[in-house]
C-alpha cells in the first residue's frame, strides 16, 4: 500500500491551490493528487470553449508534468475514491490502489444532477461536466442539426450559444420563469433573453418535461430524443443536452462518520468533523458570508481557489492560516459578444441604484446595507468583479463615499483597493 503524507482527492482549483499552500510552508512532506480525469488538472469553465473549437482540448491544462515533478508532487491520473476508511487513514481508488494517507483534502467536486423524467434512461443525451463529456458533445455537432438543452443556467447558456455558433437550431427548455434566475432579476434576464431570441435560440421558459423518447427521425440510430412537454408541446432534436445543475459528489461517505449536509460540512478552515480531513471546491459546505449559522456550498471559482489555500495552510500547519469569511457568490458570464457580471446577494439589503437602457443591452443594479456593499449586477458595464467581491467581503464602509460609488462604481472601488489594500 502506497503512503502520502498529504492526500488530495481531485484536481481543479481548489485542489491545486491546496498544493500551493502546502508547498509554500512544507517543501518536503510527501503529496499525492488524485484525479478521476485520464488528463492533465483543467477547469470546467473552460469546457463550452472546447465543445465550439476555440479551445484546443491540448492547451487547456491548468498545470503540465513539469510542476508536479518541481514541486514532488505523485499526480495519478484516470482514478477515482470508491472507498474511505478513517479508522485505519486509508482510501481505496477504482483503479484498485490503496492509499494511506496522514492528512487528506477532498476537492471532489459535483456531477451532473439528472432529472427524474421517465424514458431519460432510453435516449441518447450528453452532459458538460468534464473534458471528455466536451469531446463527446463536440463529436455529437457533426451532423446535428436541431438541439435541445435542458436547463438555463450557466452551462446550458454556454452551450446553447456554441451551440448556435455552430449552426445547430437550439431550443431551451427550463421549469423556471427566466434564464439564469439565480444570477439575476427579471429586468436584467430580459437583456439576456433578447440577445438570444435575436440569434435564433429558441427559449421555452417556465416548462417542465414530462416525458422523454428516442429520436423517431433518427432512423434506427440511438440519437437525440424526443421531448414532450406539460403542455403538451412535442419537441425533436438529433442533440440533447442535460444542464439541470450539479451535486457535490459524496457517494463514497454513505457510513464513514464524516458529517455531509448537501456536501461536506466544514468548518472555518475547511475542517470536516473528522480531525486529520479537510474538503473544499464544490463539494464543501461552508459559512454564508451574510449568515454564519447557515452553511451554503458556494460552487464558484474564486471561492475553490479559497478555500483550497485556506485547506492547504491548515493541513500544513502554516501560522498564517486565516478563516474562511464565508461564500459570496460571484458569476461572470460572456454571451455573444455581450457581458454579464453577478457578484453578492439580490435580497441582503436595498437596492442603492438601477439603471436599465434595453435598447443598450445595458443594465446597472446596486443592493446595498447600512452603508456598506452586499450585492452588485451588470450587463454590458464596466466594473471590476474582483474588486466588488473584495469590498463585500471586507464590510468596507462606502457612506462616506456613497453618492460617488453609485456614480462610478468602478473607478471609486479601484481608487479604494489602492488606497486601502496595499
Amino acid at each position: 500500500m502506497q503512503q502520502t503524507e498529504y492526500l488530495i482527492i481531485g484536481a481543479s482549483h481548489a485542489a491545486l491551490a491546496a498544493v500551493q499552500a502546502i508547498r509554500m510552508h512544507d517543501q518536503t512532506g510527501s503529496v499525492t493528487v488524485v484525479s478521476k480525469d485520464d488528463a492533465l488538472p483543467y477547469s470546467p469553465t473552460v469546457l463550452p470553449y472546447v465543445v465550439s473549437g476555440r479551445s484546443d482540448p491540448r492547451r487547456v491544462f491548468l498545470r503540465d508534468d513539469a510542476y508536479f515533478s518541481q514541486h514532488n508532487v505523485n499526480y495519478l491520473k484516470g482514478a477515482a475514491l470508491c472507498a474511505l476508511n478513517t479508522d485505519d487513514n486509508r482510501v481505496c481508488l477504482t483503479n484498485g490502489d490503496d492509499i494511506g494517507y496522514q492528512k487528506l483534502l477532498l476537492a471532489t467536486g459535483a456531477t451532473p444532477q439528472l432529472p427524474p423524467v421517465p424514458g431519460l434512461d432510453s435516449v441518447d443525451y450528453h452532459v458538460l461536466r468534464s473534458l471528455d463529456d466536451a469531446m463527446r458533445l463536440q463529436q455529437a455537432l457533426a451532423g446535428a442539426r436541431q438541439a435541445i438543452v435542458l436547463g438555463a443556467g450557466l452551462v446550458g447558456m454556454h452551450a446553447a450559444e456554441n451551440l448556435a455558433k455552430a449552426g445547430v437550431q437550439v431550443t431551451v427548455v427550463e421549469m423556471q420563469p427566466t434564464v439564469l434566475g439565480g444570477y439575476f432579476d427579471r429586468a436584467a434576464t430580459s437583456i439576456i433573453e433578447s440577445v438570444f431570441t435575436a440569434q435564433g435560440v429558441r427559449l421555452m421558459m417556465g416548462n417542465k418535461v414530462v416525458r422523454l423518447a428516442p429520436n423517431p427521425n433518427s432512423k434506427g440510430e440511438k440519437r437525440g430524443a424526443q421531448v414532450t412537454l406539460a403542455d403538451g408541446t412535442e419537441l425533436v432534436a438529433d442533440l440533447l443536452l442535460v444542464s439541470t445543475g450539479v451535486v457535490p459528489v459524496i457517494d463514497f461517505l454513505a457510513g464513514v462518520g464524516v458529517a455531509t449536509g448537501r456536501g461536506i460540512l466544514v468548518d472555518d478552515t475547511m475542517r470536516t468533523s473528522v480531525a486529520n480531513i479537510w474538503a473544499a471546491g464544490d463539494v464543501a459546505q461552508a459559512r454564508g458570508f451574510y449568515d454564519a449559522d447557515v452553511k451554503i456550498i458556494n460552487g464558484i471559482l474564486p471561492d475553490a481557489v479559497e478555500q483550497g489555500k485556506i485547506a492547504g495552510m491548515a493541513m500544513a500547519g502554516d501560522p498564517a492560516l486565516k478563516s474562511y469569511p464565508g461564500g459570496v457568490p460571484l458569476n461572470t458570464y460572456s454571451f455573444f459578444g455581450q457581458q454579464a457580471v453577478s457578484v453578492g446577494s439580490q435580497s441582503e439589503g436595498e437596492v442603492a441604484l438601477q439603471e436599465v437602457d434595453a435598447t443598450r443591452n445595458s443594465y446597472l443594479k446596486i443592493v446595498m446595507k447600512n452603508g456598506r456593499l452586499t450585492g452588485i449586477f451588470g450587463i454590458n458595464v464596466a466594473f471590476d468583479p474582483g474588486v466588488m467581491w473584495e469590498l463585500i467581503l471586507r464590510r468596507i464602509d462606502l457612506a462616506p463615499l456613497r453618492e460617488k460609488f453609485l456614480a462610478a462604481p468602478q473607478r471609486t472601488a479601484r481608487s479604494l483597493m489602492s488606497n486601502t489594500w496595499r
